[in-house]
């Protein structure tokens, strides 16, 4: 299902695209950006359908975009316009979330000005105690966690940090031995970076809209990471010593180990995919890599692990909130994280390298095949 919304005001079109629905809920995240289109909504939907059947959630994909600059001072009047637009979906049927643009806190705002408590509102609603539920949820997404963050704005990242520990793993090297670049140190690209660093890989390049920075003996990232902005762009006024600055699309052609596209949709393309120097590429960004530049890549021996199973551990962890499996200890949800995307990275590298199917075609067998729903979703 699509449907398209025009802003009175700004003229901005918003996208909602559903799709599949699985007990009556869909579930995926609203971003904003100049220049988003349908075609890539409709991507991104189908991707978080990939996510939930791949890790055996209860519920269909869906995906709204806002073709809107974030940065525009208008920006939260559009998002709460367009979101009181979809109010039908929103409250029976979709369950939103933070996504490019858009950070988890702002849409929680937009929510509650509209009384409908919290971007999750669609699943809460379901429960037997509501009220109970919205507090587990928060408290959820609120637990503090080393870093100065919090839990729900680091799992994704941390569940993309793990897709490449579990990459070195199947390699037999070691973390330290291992190199990295991140194109993106937004919510998703940041958290990634700051697990990595702190497994005590050496991420020499990690590149923002400013453009790319590297150090061949590995990047401070909590000292770069402290000067990053509401944005995810870092303050070239302050930087550390011994940081090259680079054009912004200096990180493809990174001479590392993985390359971690973690910023925009469409970022690796057959025209620079011949750039890549990485062994593999670790998927942060929804449909980061185009189906042409992944057939070349493949034919180069160089696998993609897809994004709807290395950045699934946002869907995968906020889902497990919501049915009560885990809580606001930050431990029992890093340890099912960290277990669950190792398992699957290991089956996806096992499969190219014994049998040369690419990661995304074994992914989509099981996307293809989700566990059967036995009855309705139930919400505790």
């Amino acid at each position: 299902m699509r449907l398209q919304w025009t802003d009175s005001l700004t003229d901005a079109v918003g996208y909602l695209v559903v799709h599949t629905l699985r007990g009556g809920l869909a579930t995926g995240g609203t971003r904003m950006r100049a220049g988003c289109t349908l075609g890539e909504v409709e991507d991104l939907a189908r991707g978080m359908a990939n996510k939930t059947a791949t890790f055996d959630l209860p519920i269909g994909g869906a995906k709204g975009g806002i073709d809107f600059d974030p940065k525009d001072p208008r920006a939260v009047e559009v998002l709460q316009r367009f979101c009181e637009a979809m109010r039908p979906w929103l409250d029976a049927h979709w369950v939103t979330a933070e996504d490019l643009g858009v950070p988890q806190h702002l849409i929680d705002e937009v929510f509650e000005k509209l009384d409908l408590g919290q971007s999750f509102h669609a699943a809460i609603r379901r429960a037997a105690d509501p009220v109970a539920t919205l507090a587990r949820v928060r408290d959820g997404l609120n637990a503090a966690v080393d870093g100065g963050f919090l839990l729900g704005d680091v799992i994704g990242g941390y569940g993309v940090a793990h897709a490449c520990l579990a990459t070195a793993v199947q390699w037999g090297q070691a973390p330290a031995q291992t190199t990295v670049a991140i194109q993106g140190v937004g919510t998703m690209g940041g958290a990634a970076a700051y697990y990595l660093h702190e497994a005590g890989m050496k991420i020499t390049a990690v590149a923002d809209a400013a453009g790319t920075l590297s150090c061949a003996d590995g990047l401070d990232i909590p000292a770069l990471l402290d000067l990053r902005d509401g944005y995810g762009e870092i303050d070239r006024s302050r930087l550390p010593e011994g940081i090259e600055q680079l054009p912004r699309n200096a990180i493809i052609a990174a001479d590392v180990d993985i390359l971690v596209p973690a910023a925009i949709s469409y970022a690796i393309t057959p025209d620079n995919s011949y750039d890549i120097r990485a062994h593999v590429i670790v998927e942060a960004a929804n449909a980061a890599t185009t189906p042409e530049a992944e057939a070349m890549l493949a034919a180069r021996g160089i696998p993609v692990l897809p994004d709807f199973v290395a950045n699934a551990g946002a869907v995968a962890w906020a889902w497990w909130l919501l049915l009560g499996e885990v809580d606001d200890t930050p431990d029992t949800s890093f340890d099912r994280l960290r277990t669950t995307m190792h398992d699957k990275v290991a089956q996806l590298l096992t499969a190219w390298t014994d049998e040369g199917v690419t990661p995304r075609e074994v992914g989509h067998r099981w996307a293809d095949d989700p566990s059967p729903l036995t009855g309705p979703v139930v919400i505790p």
